[in-house]
């Protein structure tokens, strides 16, 4: 008889688990819900489009801060560049010339001037030491090429930052026009999902911005250069476009866990099979970064490649654990 009530409160507690998050609505009153959750949708996105068109000058500085960071990785190449004005004319490799460092300054640039011999003005190669007031110059100076280019830039900024800045806002308006509809035990998972996902989403953007896309643009650049091109110069719509694409992407491919543990949570995918697949993963991750990076060179698709690869082994430890955690609540004798 002491059994009845515990039985009693674990079938309510199931029931409860089991039940709807909330009020049985009628079809015209979820198409009413839908219309709210889309004029609110978009004037969250309207308004922080808004405020990124305003502060799109401080948007553009922090997206060219990897292509600044790309110039002291040219700083540190052995190559010194020969300048006449504000244009490089040509490289030379530093062992050719046998020069010592320019004072207390290690030799930058050779510039082109007019030295005065007699009476007659020669051109002659003058070191410069580069300061700091011309950093960004030699690697790839960002341009518009159009009347109504930077009118175009600037939306795509708006776009893009709007997007990035509204996007908390229009999940939470989803979540509440989807979430009543939902049972406890799935409200739960999604809060687990989408909080974990965010935070590798984040750190996808982060790894991207500050690691990989200054060593990206880097070797583009010097792909270029090595295939006989000119790389000095870029459309500045063509950067930003590239840069955010390519943040995003950074972010969706650190979302790999949450994509396999959902598999295995919902049972596609066993334990045993990521284990098993190891190997077809690395290769996998290979791929991904071959066709996300930029510039394909090996350097930075291994670079890519490897956190990727960090993530999976993430996932199995995680798997591992789930499978460990069900075989310890079972009771003796009985197996999964």
């Amino acid at each position: 008889m002491a059994s009845e009530p515990a039985a009693g409160l674990t079938s309510a507690l199931e029931e409860e688990e089991d039940g709807e998050g909330g009020p049985v609505k009628t079809f015209l009153e979820h198409l009413e819900d839908l219309r709210w959750t889309l004029v609110k949708s978009v004037v969250s996105v309207a308004i922080a489009m808004l405020v990124c068109l305003v502060a799109g000058n401080r948007l553009v500085a922090f997206l060219t801060w990897p292509l600044s960071q790309a110039q002291q990785i040219v700083r540190r190449s052995p190559d010194i560049p020969i300048e006449l004005g504000t244009n490089i004319i040509g490289r030379v490799a530093r062992p050719e010339l046998g020069l010592l460092p320019w004072g207390t300054n290690a030799l930058g640039a050779l510039r082109i001037t007019p030295v005065t011999v007699g009476t007659n003005v020669l051109l002659a190669l003058q070191p410069d030491p580069r300061p700091a007031r011309r950093a960004g110059v030699d690697l790839v100076m960002l341009k518009n090429y159009g009347p109504i280019e930077g009118i175009v830039v600037a939306l795509k900024l708006a776009l893009y930052g709007g997007l990035v800045l509204a996007s908390p806002f229009v999940f939470l308006f989803v979540g509440q026009f989807v979430l009543p509809a939902l049972k406890v035990s799935e409200k739960r998972i999604l809060y687990r999902a989408v909080g974990f996902g965010s935070v590798l989403f984040f750190v996808g953007v982060a790894f991207c911005y500050f690691i990989i896309s200054a060593v990206a643009l880097f070797a583009t650049v010097q792909f270029s250069t090595w295939m006989g091109f000119g790389a000095d110069e870029w459309r500045a719509e063509a950067y930003i476009g590239f840069m955010c694409k390519f943040m995003l992407g950074m972010g969706l491919c650190f979302e790999l866990p949450v994509v396999i543990l959902t598999l295995v949570k919902i049972g596609l995918i066993e334990l045993e099979n990521l284990q098993k697949f190891r190997s077809y993963a690395i290769v996998g991750n290979l791929v991904v970064a071959a066709f996300v990076t930029p510039s394909g060179d090996p350097f930075t698709m291994v670079l890519l490649a490897f956190p990727l690869h960090l993530l999976y082994e993430l996932s199995v430890l995680i798997a591992w654990y789930w499978r460990w955690r069900e075989r310890k609540a079972l009771p003796a004798g009985e197996t999964t």
